[in-house]
């Protein structure tokens, strides 16, 4: 036995795109159909077995096993299976920006419809599974209320900063009644609230917006976190232990310059401007003092094997300073569309190949080549047990290896 144990019975992770929006007033979309994680599931995880992944984030979509208030979580059935007979462990994720057509997420209709929700599926899940039991209420607060509620991609189609503030609010008010309802069922259940690490900086000929992008960087970033762990809007019942595990989502594009309209514009690699990954951890640690996960991490096409290098050496710099680093999840385990385009992103650990009305799963050998050099260095398994949930991970293997290599921070991510 470890006397530092990890939260997983492995140190890297992966998931599967599970998105469940109604996209852009043309109807509700259903990823994991549209990447047919839905038809593959036993492939997509025996495809994590071969890698030495044993923990996925797997979606369960609200608005489709949820009709009217009467729940049939059947559907659930073969991804249940399958994550037995693989030896997967889940992490669920309750809501992925999607929830039923006849709720509004401004009523405590929907915080009570989210609660019952949750205590159901926390019921159905526990009865199939031993535990540990890993949730996300909902995922990515922040960035589904700027979706959502300013940007206006998708329901309820908000398109004001004032609406924005609203959504987040409602949709923090509903991940704290999940999180109680689920620890009704199972008092150990384990929160992994996830939401987008980012840094936004002025565009270089307005200094006059460096208030705002402060602001944006240091405040709203952490306003949603904040109310989950009680320091913000105490009444909503948050605490340490609802925040619980802190999922950051890092990706190239979460270091922005600020536009006053819109999306902020991604910083290029070698822009003096990008600040290192490794200082945003410690910024997260520092906050809450919560074990912390990379919930989800990716490049895109050929500079996969590259970005999750750079990723990995800022994690051990952070671990080296003291960050209680618990896993990190390449993310997703299998190609995703862009959802404005549909033109696939290639930024999955397989490639998706359409052929006969089916898409064959190819693992990218480079990146997969670079995550074994990782499992190597950290001591870490390259492929399953029959019980890989027997040991969780021993977090002294990457304390040892964070010292040894002895990366430091740095803003070079190209």
């Amino acid at each position: 036995m470890t006397d530092h144990p990890g939260l997983f019975p492995t140190f890297f992770l992966s998931g599967f795109e599970c998105s469940t929006f109604d996209w852009k007033r043309q109807g509700r979309r259903d990823l994991v159909a549209e990447t047919q994680h839905d038809v593959k599931v036993r492939e997509d995880y025996a495809i994590l077995r071969d890698l030495g992944i044993a923990v996925a984030r797997e979606g369960v979509p609200w608005p489709f096993v949820d009709r009217d208030g009467t729940l049939d979580l059947s559907r659930l059935d073969p991804v249940l299976d399958a994550l037995e007979e693989c030896g997967i462990t889940p992490i669920w994720d309750l809501c992925h920006y999607g929830y039923p057509d006849d709720l509004d997420p401004f009523t405590d209709e929907f915080t009570r419809r989210f609660a019952d929700y949750c205590r159901e599926v926390a019921r159905y899940v526990s009865a199939r599974r031993a535990g540990p039991h890993f949730f996300t209420p909902i995922n990515e607060i922040t960035f589904f209320s700027f979706c959502g509620g300013e940007w206006g991609w998708a329901a309820p189609y908000g398109t004001s900063q004032d609406t924005r503030h609203a959504l987040r609010l409602a949709l923090c008010r509903a991940a704290i009644a999940g999180v109680h309802a689920i620890r009704e069922v199972i008092p150990d259940a384990r929160a992994v609230n996830v939401d987008p690490l980012v840094y936004i900086v002025p565009p270089q000929d307005r200094p006059d917006l460096a208030d705002e992008a402060h602001h944006e960087t240091f405040r709203d970033t952490f306003v949603a976190w904040d109310i989950l762990a009680g320091r913000l809007h105490p009444e909503l019942g948050g605490s340490p232990d609802v925040l619980d595990i802190v999922g950051v989502n890092c990706y190239s594009f979460g270091q922005m310059e600020y536009r006053e309209d819109g999306p902020h514009a991604a910083l290029g690699p070698h822009d003096e401007r990008v600040v290192p990954l490794g200082d945003l951890l410690g910024e997260v640690w520092k906050r809450y003092g919560r074990p912390i996960i990379i919930a989800e991490t990716s490049g895109l096409a050929d500079g996969r094997p590259a970005w999750l290098r750079d990723v990995m050496e800022e994690c051990l710099a952070a671990v080296r300073q003291g960050v209680d680093l618990h896993g990190v999840c390449l993310f997703p385990a299998v190609d995703m569309p862009d959802w404005h385009t549909g033109e696939w992103l290639h930024n999955g650990v397989c490639d998706l190949e359409p052929h006969e009305g089916e898409l064959r799963r190819t693992p990218y050998a480079p990146l997969v080549d670079e995550l074994r050099r990782w499992q190597r260095l950290l001591n870490r398994v390259t492929r399953l047990d029959d019980d890989p949930a027997s040991d969780p991970v021993d977090l002294n293997d990457v304390v040892r290896a964070a010292h040894e290599t002895t990366y430091r921070a740095d803003r070079d991510w190209h």
